[in-house]
């Protein structure tokens, strides 16, 4: 009986511990709010300092970064290898032989810079906006 009393305390513990991790700052699920309308199957989670929301908006995976004082730092919406700039799925295939790709994202900064990146299981690969090789990225 002692037993399960501690185990069930320390997952009392547990689960109000990671509540506490994710608690989200009012000016940052405001700013969310007021920028992204129409949105379900919001995530929120954290990203070192900043805080991250996965959504759906329409049909589109996405997900927004914001600082915590509401600050919109970039948004990444999921596309096709299609939408790519031409460069990237060559440069991919030749430098990432047999890996196969996860998904593919436009990622927007809040100055205006877009990127584009390329999942795999365990990295991002990063593209500028005309498809040249910026860094590569472990998750």
């Amino acid at each position: 009986m002692k037993t399960i009393f501690v185990a069930c305390s320390l997952f009392f513990f547990v689960a109000i511990a990671a509540q506490e991790k994710t608690k989200i700052p009012v000016e940052v699920k405001a700013s969310f709010a007021k920028q992204f309308s129409g949105v379900k199957n919001i995530r929120w989670g954290k990203e070192d300092k900043n805080f991250e929301v996965d959504f759906l908006q329409g049909d589109k995976k996405m997900s927004a970064l914001f600082d915590a004082s509401g600050k919109l730092k970039e948004t990444e919406e999921s596309i096709s290898k299609n939408e790519l700039p031409s460069d990237v799925i060559p440069y991919f295939n030749q430098h990432y032989k047999n890996i196969t790709i996860k998904e593919t994202a436009k990622i927007t900064k809040s100055d205006g810079e877009i990127n584009f990146e390329i999942g795999t299981k365990g990295k991002d690969i990063l593209f500028n906006a005309s498809g040249s090789f910026i860094k590569e990225v472990k998750d």
